[in-house]
């Protein structure tokens, strides 16, 4: 799964790396949390170009009768989103990049269930977008609609894997335009996108239970434990 991740990056680096009009208004961001703001980008259907939004971290579904729902849907499993009727239709047509520049994940160390969390990024340190998708639910009690989204993930790379089973789809660049087209619908075009990301293009080190808490959000998240960096080409 994906449970917490990061966005560091300027807001310029953010609508360069987007390719953006418009430069976003961002700050920092070290411990993002299930329920909370994120940076997501979609395309217009009306004008072609990328556009920068801040949506809630927990998908509510168009026919759910609360909100309370979106802390369970943070997550959805690349294997079977196009069937799961909570994300069937955002699949088809509510695409979106999440985007982050780094994320966490706990390795289970001990039988007394003692978990060691890790932060996982590219090792070019640049930013990059989670494939996720977005909707749109009417609360009964207010008038404005609320905007909420969650993120794929898919089987472990070889860095991956010895952390945790799961991992959030990255997706390269060149899946930024077919992901977020509108009119591209079909799952036999969507799923090959929803790969592992490459492991020798990753790197992952242990970070304190610092992160575990999720009021904290500052530089300390991302501090290095040990000097030891895990990539394919160490294991």
């Amino acid at each position: 799964m994906c449970g917490r991740f990061s966005q560091t990056q300027s807001p310029d680096a953010i609508a360069a790396a987007f390719q953006l009009s418009a430069i976003p208004d961002l700050a920092p961001r070290y411990n993002i949390a299930p329920t909370q703001a994120v940076s997501v980008v979609t395309m217009s259907q009306r004008s072609g170009n990328r556009v920068h939004h801040v949506k809630r971290w927990g998908l509510i579904p168009r026919w759910a009768k609360d909100a309370a729902i979106g802390a369970r849907l943070i997550n959805a499993r690349a294997e079977t989103v196009a069937e799961k009727s909570a994300f069937r239709d955002a699949f088809q047509r509510r695409r979106c990049l999440v985007v982050a520049d780094g994320f966490y994940e706990w390795l289970r160390t001990g039988d007394r269930g003692t978990q060691q969390p890790f932060y996982l990024h590219l090792r070019d340190r640049q930013p990059f977008a989670f494939a996720g998708l977005w909707e749109r639910w009417r609360d009964p009690a207010i008038a404005e609609p609320r905007f909420s989204c969650t993120i794929l993930t898919t089987t472990p790379n070889a860095l991956m894997a010895p952390i945790h089973n799961r991992m959030p789809v990255i997706l390269p660049p060149s899946a930024y335009d077919p992901w977020l087209d509108p009119t591209l619908d079909a799952p036999e075009a969507l799923t090959p996108l929803l790969r592992p990301y490459e492991a020798d293009e990753m790197e992952a080190y242990p970070v304190s239970t610092h992160v575990n808490n999720a009021r904290n959000d500052s530089p300390a998240c991302l501090a290095p434990l040990t000097s030891e960096v895990l990539n394919p080409e160490t294991e």
